[in-house]
């Protein structure tokens, strides 16, 4: 059948293309946004993906798999992209008159958003090849992801091809259109980095279930102590090493007594009004956060929040700006209640 259809498409048909390629634009996506690390460049990105996909079929002589070819020219869109991105412009954060305590720590400044579960939904029949090191739910998660950005462009390509989708070292190679020794050597050099990136996550409790009441018993304390103001409450909650994040800020607040600096001066800060709404994004807990208007009463979005957990704390908070909201489906105002 695909062989078929491929022949329909080489003629000049538009749906069989679509029905060639459709079972695979979840997962190209996500392997465009494990590259770029914006929900927003991997869409952008897919489309590039299925235009060239769409113009180069035709040479398409069927020495792989349709799926491996389409990784190819996925992966060189993005590679493309990251080679001719241009600065992005700052954050719009803080808000006026936010005086911020000084960070624990100076970061990179990555360019990074989050995912939306629901574009991981249908995923899970797209196992990974035997020979992957991560697993799925590690593999999409928030500090994984911010991790990949530290890396070179073609160490990320090689890591994700090899190590989070299992594809052997000579299709990598040649996705890459490289040797295989050269895909082996920046594969060395991109685990010795991510080892290092994830060291800390090794030696803590994983989080809790996605869904389970050990899960939800923390969103909703966290929800409580945040929408009352509670610096403490919240605090309460935080793991030891809790880091706090504000991406592409390199703003870094590491440790239970500068995150509560961070909190008490901004998000809980003194005649605020909070309001959270609950999302998911990589896999993990997240919200959108809506500040109310003390004249009108409306809420307006302030941006997106994801949790990170392990055991029954929160190990990790990650701020994103206000661009984030409408990719989870999120308004901008909730009206007054």
């Amino acid at each position: 059948m695909t062989e078929d259809l491929i022949g329909q498409v080489k003629a000049g048909d538009e749906q069989a293309f679509r029905q060639l390629i459709g079972p695979y634009q979840a997962e190209l996506q996500l392997h465009c946004y494990r590259i770029l690390g914006s929900a927003q460049d991997a869409e952008d990105a897919l489309q590039e993906t299925l235009l060239a996909a769409w113009r180069g079929l035709p040479d398409f002589e069927g020495r792989s798999s349709v799926r491996t070819w389409l990784y190819r020219v996925a992966t060189s869109c993005c590679l493309k992209a990251l080679r001719s991105s241009r600065r992005r412009p700052p954050m719009n954060w803080p808000p006026p008159g936010v005086d911020l305590p000084e960070p624990t720590r100076m970061g990179e400044v990555i360019w990074l958003q989050p995912y939306p579960d629901m574009l991981l939904e249908g995923l899970a029949d797209a196992a990974p090849g035997p020979e992957a090191r991560y697993e799925a739910a590690e593999a999409i998660s928030l500090a994984f992801i911010a991790a990949l950005q530290t890396l070179p462009p073609r160490q990320r390509g090689v890591l994700i091809l090899r190590d989070v989708l299992g594809f052997p070292t000579s299709q990598v190679a040649d996705i890459l259109d490289s040797s295989e020794d050269s895909a082996a050597s920046a594969l060395k050099r991109a685990r010795a980095t991510m080892r290092q990136r994830f060291a800390n996550s090794m030696v803590r409790e994983p989080a809790p279930r996605p869904g389970s009441s050990e899960e939800r018993e923390i969103v909703e304390r966290f929800t409580r102590a945040y929408q009352a103001g509670d610096v403490a409450a919240v605090v309460a909650l935080l793991s030891e090493d809790i880091a706090v994040t504000m991406p592409p800020l390199p703003l870094e607040y590491h440790g239970r007594d500068a995150a509560a600096r961070f909190f008490a001066r901004t998000g809980l800060r003194p005649g605020r009004r909070s309001r959270l709404i609950p999302t998911r994004a990589n896999g993990q807990p997240a919200f959108g956060v809506y500040v109310q208007d003390p004249q009108a009463g409306i809420w307006h979005t302030s941006g997106v929040l994801v949790l990170t957990l392990t055991g029954d704390k929160i190990c990790g908070t990650t701020g994103f700006d206000t661009s984030v909201p409408p990719y989870f489906g999120l308004p901008r105002t909730l009206p007054s209640r």
